[in-house]
């Protein structure tokens, strides 16, 4: 792909992102307006919306598969790991703010539920390791990460990831109680 047909991409998918979040219903011209580019453009590499919306959706989970590689939640100490993870999601989630729960396509899904999994092995190595109490209801851990770092990448922007991250870890293992 030539560098100027990348960026044109680049701008449509990010701008499709921010646009689609707020209003799934957004047009193509529109999009491709915001974007700076020709609505024939847009409409030469995703047919409709929804073929636009399916690739930010691809994009985010490629972003998001790549800040759970990062963060090596398997291997990494806990609290390195978790760090890592909300940081690389804090950035993933502002780059493309769309809800990947929103996803129609099969594969998206799965791709989706795989990411899930690897949150909830994270999690219950945190209670084995002793940095989450055992005994919550399955999958509360996970949905309270997972809330925490929507919160810090879309209601704080005033925090950068890195402070978004220290936010999600201190409240996840520490709760809001004193220092």
């Amino acid at each position: 792909m030539r560098a100027d047909a990348a960026r044109n991409l680049d701008a449509v998918l990010q701008t499709g992102a921010r646009l689609l979040a707020r209003d799934p219903g957004t047009s193509i011209a529109t999009i491709a307006q915001a974007a700076g580019v020709d609505r024939r453009t847009v409409y030469r590499r995703f047919k409709t919306r929804e073929a636009l919306m399916a690739a930010v959706h691809t994009a985010k989970l490629d972003a998001c598969e790549e800040a759970l590689s990062r963060a090596r939640l398997d291997e990494a100490p806990v609290v390195a790991a978790l760090h890592r993870y909300a940081e690389g999601i804090i950035t993933a989630s502002r780059r493309w703010p769309v809800d990947v729960q929103q996803v129609q396509d099969e594969a998206a899904a799965a791709r989706l539920s795989r990411l899930i999994e690897q949150l909830d092995a994270f999690m219950v190595r945190a209670v084995r390791e002793g940095f989450i109490r055992p005994g919550l209801p399955d999958r509360w851990a996970r949905s309270l990460l997972v809330h925490l770092t929507n919160m810090a990448s879309h209601e704080m922007p005033e925090l950068t990831p890195a402070q978004g991250a220290d936010m999600v870890t201190k409240s996840l293992f520490t709760g809001l109680g004193p220092a």
